[in-house]
């Protein structure tokens, strides 16, 4: 979306925020406002309700207030009050006069937006024409949210809602968000005996049963199997860091909030969890001496990193504080940079084909007027993008430029991908560094025997483990086959087909095919049924009839519902080329 049209989004659903404090003021008049923000996919205001307890079945009536009000929303009409003018409008409302004050704190005069018999203390940002644009909006939930994000101040209600251009636009919205809810990966996590999130372990440190432990690992060898292809050794590194590596990469200063500290019983030494593995590769680099003829050197890691996320900013896996990524980072020499961009480029259009996703690339650019968010000075960040931005336009990539997304110590290109449910979502990255070598005083020896700074690649293929839980939810739990924690279930039909089974099973799992045998005692009706919503690939039924034919065969049913008899050579065959393929089965 560009920057105009997401502007005008911004404006109709700030416009909505308006509209739905109106409503509620009129309902609840002793309710005390406070913000209303636009946000990525609708709005929220934050009310004082006092003892008044509301919840998510007041929405009707709250929706039907909103339409009666709006006819007489023909536009915003911009006030100018003094301090003290703003203070009477709100003198029952300390949540107002403080931001009063904050705002007026140099005397300025402070601006309100009415639109029917409502006002409030706003700086813009709305429709021309409310009563034309604000039709298609929807009251989505409710939630707890402390007063300025501080768990110091008072808890308030939150209300978020929704509102779209067009009638269309707000009923696909609301079909994705019914949809997630069925795909929630959570919620598919439990239900498929993947994932375990437990309270005695830890908010945010999921644990892996031995099925979900086969997706990730499928989904991490894969990644390996594509550093391989592209020259890249992987390394093990330990989890746990002195301070004075993050002092020296400079995420001590800049990211010190977001690391877990560890204490040790014999030492005053300072510790912490890395969030992160390039500071660890620096080391690794500088372990040796280099010369020109040993770049690149490419090295890559799949151990566990932490975060100290906010308990209520943690999502199961799609934000964590334990997770792992198919991290990778490549030393070079100015000349290989466009050649080792093509190698990692080309690695995550192969990834995100295979796994089914359509892209978009973000060149992600510093903010100049911020530069206190980074490292490195300004004349170095401009000599990493202009460098980027040669690139992506020499392989004439389409590309959207976005100021202020750049990692601390330079910019990247960001894979967008789109699920299935049309959300999207930031994955694979690719980030050039010029800062951190020089920090750790890495060099090399060039050919004319002068030492030289390299320059650093930052690269995932497919990201953080976030990758799983959108794997998840993109397939709704039924994966191709070669991500299939089990693959196969055989189901003989009655007792004295259960021995036929085994050996067929034993077939199976000598040519590498994840098989499980169902003997339950239950009727072969009930069994699929269950099989069905395990989101099995492939069932395999052993009757008689499949026993007695020469040579033995199955009866294949597919999640498609459809069936055909195999002999069992002709379904290792096919299963075998199914996985090696990788096809969306």
């Amino acid at each position: 979306m560009d920057e105009h049209k997401k502007d005008q989004l911004n404006n109709l659903r700030h416009s909505c925020a308006h509209l739905l404090a109106a409503a509620v003021m009129e309902l609840w008049p002793k309710a005390k406002r406070t913000i209303g923000p636009a946000i990525e996919h609708g709005f929220y205001f934050d009310f004082d309700f006092g003892e008044t307890k509301i919840s998510e079945n007041d929405f009707p009536k709250i929706e039907t207030k909103m339409r009666e009000l709006l006819p007489a929303w023909n536009s915003f009409e911009r006030l100018v009050l003094n301090k003290n003018e703003a203070t009477k409008q709100y003198s029952n409302n300390q949540y107002k006069q403080e931001l009063i004050q904050e705002f007026s704190v140099k005397g300025e005069t402070l601006t309100f937006y009415k639109s029917g018999n409502y006002s409030d203390l706003c700086r813009g940002g709305h429709v021309e024409h409310p009563n034309q644009d604000l039709k298609h909006f929807k009251l989505l939930s409710i939630a707890g949210a402390y007063w300025r994000g501080s768990e110091k101040n008072k808890m308030l209600t939150r209300i978020y809602g929704t509102c779209f251009e067009t009638k269309e636009k707000l009923e696909k919205y609301l079909w994705q968000i019914e949809e997630a809810k069925k795909r929630d990966h959570r919620k598919l996590a439990q239900e498929l005996d993947l994932i375990v999130f437990s309270d005695l372990v830890g908010s945010g440190l999921p644990l892996y049963t031995p099925k979900g432990a086969i997706l990730r690992n499928a989904v991490y060898n894969f990644s390996r199997e594509l550093n391989q292809k592209i020259g890249y050794g992987e390394t093990a590194l330990p989890s746990v860091n002195r301070a004075e590596l993050f002092k020296v990469s400079g995420h001590y200063d800049k990211y010190k909030a977001d690391m877990f500290t560890v204490h040790s019983h014999y030492s005053d030494e300072e510790f912490f969890l890395k969030p992160m593995n390039c500071p660890q590769h620096c080391v690794v680099y500088a372990s040796q001496p280099r010369s020109y003829r040993d770049l690149p050197v490419r090295l890559s890691d799949f151990s566990v990193l932490y975060r100290d996320e906010r308990p209520g900013e943690i999502h199961g896996l799609l934000r964590s504080r334990a997770f792992t990524q198919d991290d990778g980072h490549c030393f070079c020499r100015e000349d290989q940079i466009e050649e080792e961009f093509s190698r990692v480029l080309g690695v995550v259009d192969e990834a995100l084909k295979i796994y089914g996703f359509e892209y978009w690339i973000r060149l992600s650019l510093h903010d100049p007027k911020h530069q206190e968010k980074y490292l490195g000075n300004n004349e170095v960040w401009k000599r990493a993008e202009a460098k980027l931005k040669s690139l992506v336009t020499k392989k004439n990539l389409p590309y959207r430029e976005a100021v202020g997304e750049a990692a601390i110590y330079g910019p990247k290109l960001d894979f967008m991908v789109q699920d299935s449910l049309g959300r999207e979502w930031q994955l694979s990255t690719i980030q050039l560094d010029m800062i951190m070598p020089a920090r750790f005083g890495l060099t090399y020896t060039d050919a004319d025997g002068t030492q030289k700074t390299p320059f650093m690649i930052h690269r995932a293929i497919i990201g953080s483990e976030r990758f799983i839980a959108i794997l998840i939810e993109h397939f709704g739990g039924k994966f191709p086959l070669w991500l299939s924690p089990v693959q196969v279930v055989l189901v003989p039909i009655a007792d004295r087909h259960h021995e036929a089974a085994i050996r067929v099973q034993k077939e199976l799992q000598a040519a590498g095919i994840r098989v499980e045998l169902d003997s339950r005692a239950e009727s072969m009706q009930n069994k699929i049924r269950a099989l069905a919503l395990q989101k099995v690939p492939f069932i395999g039924i052993m009757g008689d009839k499949e026993i007695a034919a020469q040579p033995p065969s199955i009866s294949i049913r597919g999640r498609d519902n459809k069936s055909h008899v195999l002999t069992v050579t002709e379904f290792i065959t096919q299963l075998r080329n199914d996985i090696e393929t990788k096809i969306q089965s």
